[in-house]
């Protein structure tokens, strides 16, 4: 939740326009309206992807680096992936020092278990040798400006930077007894990851009766009860999380969770459409002016 102190008559402003018979929000947007999202891949050269998502105030940069490793004892013919959120101190004050490490685990936590799931992300096409060698995806997520509803766009963002991340063919030659792998250099030759199934996490915010999606911050100061939903394209559930000191009963719950499925749909296959279009524009397309 915000730390942000904001004036009463602000937030019966905000709770009152949520819960009118015709709601409106502050900015002018439904209870399940996104604000605008810039999004713009290929942002950082010496990645095997990268993307730059900026959700109104919220900017946010990701990277994956793909290395090779040594599966997990548990998935031994499976890759691995491992996120690390880093909340840069100019995105507010409230980060200065090490004021944003507790909000950093919680969304690289949350990020893991949406993961978390073998219909989300095919891991075993990452093993190269089962219980020798795999890929090992690192995801750096840098936040670095706060406009609320930060899981969210973390999650996009890192959507994004999977689909645009290339990962090198890798050849097998086995002699007598041992295997030596040989990487390709043609920047060509290389494997793309099928993200189809990945989740987005869609934040459904409690204020008043009512609940919205994409809270900004002032909302997000009203919030009483959250509830975070890991959605796919086909609106399978792969996490859910409730935050807040506010009860939530289980027909709001039902109601939530019927919201975010509906909006996580929309978003996953919005976000893909939007992913095509960028690269098949290639280099026509218009920068954003990030790292550019």
């Amino acid at each position: 939740m915000a730390d942000v102190n904001y004036s009463e008559a602000e937030k019966t402003f905000i709770l009152h326009g949520i819960q009118d018979k015709f709601p409106c929000r502050e900015d002018g947007r439904g209870c399940e309206d996104y604000r605008h999202m810039e999004i713009e891949t290929g942002v950082v050269s010496n990645t095997s992807g990268s993307a730059r998502l900026r959700l109104a105030n919220t900017d946010i940069l990701v990277g994956v680096k793909a290395e090779l490793g040594v599966p997990s004892p548990e998935k031994p013919d499976s890759g691995c992936i491992e996120f690390f959120v880093d909340c840069s101190a100019n995105a507010t004050p409230e980060f200065e020092g090490r004021g944003g490490e507790e909000l950093a685990t919680e969304i690289s936590t949350v990020l893991s278990r949406c993961y978390d799931n073998s219909g989300c992300l095919d891991l075993k096409s990452l093993c190269i040798i089962p219980k020798q060698q795999c890929w090992i995806l690192y995801i750096d997520v840098l936040l670095l400006e706060c406009g609320g509803n930060l899981f969210d766009a973390a999650s996009i963002g890192v959507k994004a930077a999977l689909y645009n991340t290339r990962i090198p063919n890798v050849t097998v030659n086995q002699e007598d007894d041992e295997m030596e792998i040989e990487l390709s250099d043609d920047p060509y030759d290389v494997n793309r990851l099928d993200i189809s199934s990945s989740p987005c996490i869609v934040t459904l915010s409690k204020i008043g009766h009512y609940h919205v999606v994409d809270a900004s911050q002032k909302e997000e100061a009203c919030c009483l009860a959250r509830l975070m939903m890991g959605v796919t394209a086909k609106g399978t559930i792969s996490a859910l999380k409730k935050e807040g000191w506010g009860s939530l009963n289980p027909e709001s719950i039902f109601d939530m969770m019927e919201t975010g499925k509906k909006i996580g749909q929309v978003l996953n296959t919005s976000l893909l459409n939007v992913l095509e279009e960028e690269e098949k524009s290639g280099n026509k397309r218009k920068t954003v002016g990030f790292l550019k």
